[in-house]
């Protein structure tokens, strides 16, 4: 399936850019499919038998911990213990208690959820990452919460009840779980079916209820920029040309170099604008956190794409194994 544009879920982009983006929730219904990744999917991770912490999780909205032995198992692999394999019997089990399953960053071990990642990464100039919850009806994996980042979830499995609360009122605002004395108004309260897809705008409070069977979806979190990394990007261009001496040598040299660098940052400060300070800091952020996954899983940067191609015969000795042989020349003639 070809990994799809913004467009295919939200429709006109115009009117999805003026009037919903970070804005206003809003849920969709594409009619086609939306997800890559699936229960069949979630089947053949553990199956392949390396799923395993921490991109596996268990969570609970009760403030309850579920630590990792109690849906892992250990393996040995060459005579060494190794923890946190996951356990498909023990997650079953804690989903019938009403736990929910969280896959983090599938687009980094899930071949088509990244080239998802990476196509919608380029369309938007954002960085973003996937993942994945399943829940039980009932169920309620975190507690109304605020996220730094706009979010797409694309139902995929079940129902799910979601409920969507104001932005913060205040400029300054604090990430997770909302205190207790604070109560935004409602703005979204729908209930999702597999091939749905709701938008949920930078940091609005929400909350998803499993409504009915097991209720499995993919978040896309898109990421936006922080003060750090605004930081990051005008340390970069107030020093930028700067040609000074990593560690300089002494008093003189120190203050030789605090004299320099203020001098370029104060000339540079005149020639900065808010625009080429948010390019910079767009370009130093990395937007998928993945290495490029190709189109075609048989093409020239894969192990099958460079075995059509192998050279045949026996590979060129290398230093090593020129060493080896004149070692193992060596203690056969006893020089």
């Amino acid at each position: 399936m070809e990994s799809p544009t913004l467009a295919d879920w939200v429709g006109d982009l115009d009117a999805f850019a003026t009037r919903r983006w970070q804005r206003e929730p809003a849920a969709f219904t594409p009619g086609r499919p939306v997800s890559p990744f699936d229960l069949d999917a979630l089947d053949a991770a553990f199956e392949a038998g390396l799923l395993r912490t921490p991109y596996l999780e268990m969570v609970r909205s009760d403030k309850v911990t579920i630590p990792p032995v109690a849906y892992t198992t250990t393996r040995v692999v060459n005579g060494t213990r190794h923890e946190g394999f996951a356990d498909r019997a023990k997650v079953l089990a804690l989903l019938r208690t009403g736990a929910t399953l969280l896959l983090r960053c599938v687009d980094q071990w899930h071949g088509p959820t990244g080239r998802l990642v990476a196509r919608l990464s380029e369309e938007l100039d954002r960085r973003i990452e996937a993942f994945f919850f399943l829940t039980p009806a009932g169920g309620q994996g975190l507690a109304v919460h605020r996220d730094d980042a706009d979010v797409f979830v694309l139902q995929v499995a079940g129902r799910k009840t979601w409920y969507v609360h104001d932005a913060p009122s205040a400029a300054e605002w604090s990430l997770g779980e909302l205190p207790d004395d604070e109560h935004s108004a409602q703005r979204l309260h729908t209930v999702l079916e597999p091939g749905d897809v709701l938008y949920v705008p930078r940091a609005f409070a929400h909350r998803a209820v499993g409504a009915d069977g097991l209720s499995g979806h993919l978040s896309l979190t898109v990421r936006d920029l922080s003060l750090p990394d605004l930081r990051t990007a005008l340390d970069r261009l107030l020093t930028e040309g700067l040609d000074l001496p990593s560690r300089p040598l002494g008093q003189p040299a120190l203050t030789a170099a605090c004299t320099a660098l203020l001098d370029h940052a104060r000339a540079r400060l005149d020639t900065v604008g808010a625009e080429e300070l948010l390019r910079t800091a767009r370009a130093g952020v990395d937007r998928t956190g993945r290495p490029g996954d190709p189109a075609d899983p048989r093409g020239p940067d894969t192990f099958a794409g460079h075995a059509r191609n192998w050279p045949g015969g026996a590979p060129a000795p290398g230093p090593v194994g020129r060493t080896w042989r004149r070692l193992r020349a060596a203690a056969r003639t006893g020089h």
